[in-house]
């Protein structure tokens, strides 16, 4: 394919937000959504035009030698591979989606043609970070989108919290970006490049063994950032704040783009975390963690967007559990999966609060399904996917992971699968309470209750495709299928079965992988049926946040890690600030006011030397020239 047409892919989002950005108080709304819109879907195309010209073999496109410091030298250049390819899809499909369904939600916002320069320079950004033939190109997206997010998540800023939660997301990603930084410093000290190509060769030559001490710093200074821009425990708090920007904010964050760039990440650096298992065992662990802790507190979680927020957190940790028992291509599964439901579920999410006012309590909903058709079916579509379903896209990506980490861990098996049943019931829960029962929302809520336009339900219904045939992709043997996307992406992983074949050994049964699908299945049955019980046959209501008590009081406030933090972190920071501030206050009070005294105590003894009277004056002249004779005769 010819390589200028590749710089077009992220060029495109950056013309956008250029001519957005400059001109967003002057461009008609109209076309500045056409513009934001039409940047993306040319991107889009680009990338189909790659993916059909691509022939196997890693491409890369350079388009200059950036840095060059003694032996290291940095190019500009592109990777365009298996795997770039692919999130190059997921970026600029669903992308482009959410740019036209931004275009019907953000109508009426003043700051309409500012908000499309944000997204399209936030794709531009990610784009860089997926297609960056190296870790310092792929560090540049990867600042970017924090950036980014912070301009995003904050869109709305006359309001406090919007900006604390802005904030927030900033900081928490600065700390885990730290140990990205440092993992690609010291890729630059043990090899002498951060081209991928270059480092995975080396390091997969035979000079390092199985988990070797350098191989495993570096991996998990890499995984640091991974944990930071992925959200998961300790620095996974700032994702549900981030739902302070608005919807398609969202939807853009925690489907296809940011939250996902940590999984890439570890993909991309495959060959070295397969050198180091015990790196992946901690990367499977918090995982876990992650996703059961995140899926609990989903369950008390009364705010549609909260819900949907610690969704992702809790499916961001399945991924991490996938990775960690080096089923990489299993991962990439579900980030593609994830990315057509995640986002169908913000979509509707954002079509609900559109059609009822900006009310985001679900207590304060019912009876959706009548009044918002198109927005119910394709949510309900997108619930059943995330509950993992057969034959929907969640059902074969979720068990292709349960598959896996059944091999490696049975009891991880069973944490694994009582994760997912929450995630069944929570997003039942969601579902039953939103869009059954009485409307308990205001009479002027209700009298205003509409199906949103076209351009935000079009998306809806291309995404409750996706949602649904995703599973296509990569349908296993047992099921009849030809497993396409681990084909596909085989030839990524093939220096990591050199170094370590035994992450990569197993297989399991036909009789024990239908007996896995069916136990997942069922369980998930399970989780709907009670949560049905629950709130459609018992008509259960949440209950008011001053009525909920003991274990669900703690779900609800999310264990209380924010105020922990708070306690722990953030105002023991702040009082020392406050004291180093009021300290060098008076550092610099003491030393500008001294200044001044010490200028004008000098200045009132000088002034004495004016005294007006010309027999002085000339005194002083006579003294001065004898001063200046006798120097110089001293000099001889």
């Amino acid at each position: 394919m010819n390589s200028s047409l590749l710089f077009l892919i992220p060029l495109l989002p950056l013309i956008g937000f250029i001519i957005n950005g400059i001109g967003f108080r002057h461009v008609p709304k109209s076309l500045a959504g056409v513009i934001g819109s039409a940047a993306s879907l040319g991107s889009f195309a680009i990338s189909i035009l790659a993916w059909n010209a691509f022939e196997g073999q890693p491409q890369v496109v350079k388009l200059f030698d950036w840095i060059s410091i003694g032996q290291l030298t940095i190019p500009f250049a592109f990777q365009i591979d298996q795997l770039s390819l692919l999130m190059l899809m997921v970026v600029t499909g669903v992308g482009s989606l959410i740019h036209i369904y931004s275009m019907g939600y953000m109508h009426h916002d003043e700051g309409f043609g500012k908000f499309f320069a944000f997204l399209n320079l936030f794709l531009f950004f990610m784009l860089l970070l997926v297609m960056g033939s190296n870790y310092v190109i792929m560090f540049i997206g990867w600042e970017g989108v924090g950036l980014c997010s912070y301009l995003l998540i904050g869109f709305w800023n006359k309001v406090t919290n919007y900006n604390n939660a802005a904030r927030k997301a900033f900081i928490m990603n600065r700390i885990g970006d730290l140990g990205f930084l440092l993992g690609i410093f010291m890729i630059i000290q043990t090899f002498g490049s951060v081209e991928y190509l270059e480092v995975f060769a080396k390091a997969a030559n035979g000079s390092f063994s199985i988990n070797d001490t350098i191989i495993v710093t570096i991996t998990a200074l890499l995984f640091v950032g991974a944990m930071g821009k992925s959200a998961q425990i300790p620095l996974y708090t700032w994702l549900p704040d981030a739902m302070a920007g608005p919807t398609p904010v969202s939807a853009l964050i925690h489907a296809a783009t940011m939250v996902t760039a940590g999984i890439y990440m570890v993909i991309r650096s495959n060959v070295l975390y397969s050198l180091a298992p015990a790196t992946l065992g901690v990367v499977g662990g918090i995982g876990l963690l992650t996703a059961v802790v995140a899926a609990s507190i989903g369950l008390y979680q009364n705010d549609i967007k909260k819900v949907l927020a610690y969704s992702t957190v809790s499916q961001l940790g399945y991924m991490f559990l996938a990775l960690g028992v080096g089923a990489y291509t299993s991962a990439m599964f579900h980030v593609m999966t994830h990315a057509f439901f995640k986002a169908l579920l913000f979509l509707g999410a954002g079509s609900v609060i559109h059609a009822m006012s900006d009310e985001q309590d679900i207590r304060n909903m019912g009876g959706l399904r009548k009044h918002l058709p198109v927005t119910f079916w394709t949510f309900l579509i997108a619930t059943l996917a995330i509950s993992g379903i057969f034959p929907l896209s969640g059902f074969f990506s979720k068990d292709e992971i349960l598959a896996h980490v059944f091999e490696h861990n049975q009891i991880m098996w069973g944490i694994g699968l009582f994760t997912s049943m929450m995630t069944a019931f929570y997003m039942f829960r969601l579902l039953f309470v939103t869009f059954f029962g009485e409307f308990r929302g205001t009479h002027d809520q209700k009298h205003h209750l509409h199906e949103s336009p076209a351009t935000m339900t079009i998306p809806l219904i291309i995404l409750a495709v996706l949602s649904a045939a995703g599973g296509l992709l990569n349908i296993p043997h047992v099921l009849g299928g030809g497993e396409s996307l681990s084909h596909f992406m085989a030839p990524l992983f093939e220096l990591s079965k050199q170094v370590n074949p035994d992450l990569f050994e197993g297989h399991l049964e036909h009789s024990t992988e239908y007996i896995l699908m069916g136990v997942s299945v069922g369980a998930a049955v399970l989780s709907i049926l009670f949560a049905y019980n629950l709130f459609m046959s018992k008509k259960v209501v949440p209950a008011a946040d001053k009525d909920v008590t003991g274990f669900p009081k703690v779900l609800q406030n999310k264990y209380y890690v924010d105020e922990f933090y708070e306690a722990v972190f953030v105002n023991p920071m702040r009082k020392l600030s406050d004291v180093l501030y009021s300290f060098g206050e008076f550092l610099i009070d003491l030393v500008v006011n001294g200044t001044g005294r010490l200028v004008q105590f000098l200045s009132g003894r000088l002034r004495l030397l004016q005294t007006g009277e010309t027999g002085f004056y000339v005194f002083a002249m006579v003294l001065g020239i004898l001063v200046i004779l006798a120097w110089n005769l001293l000099l001889k």
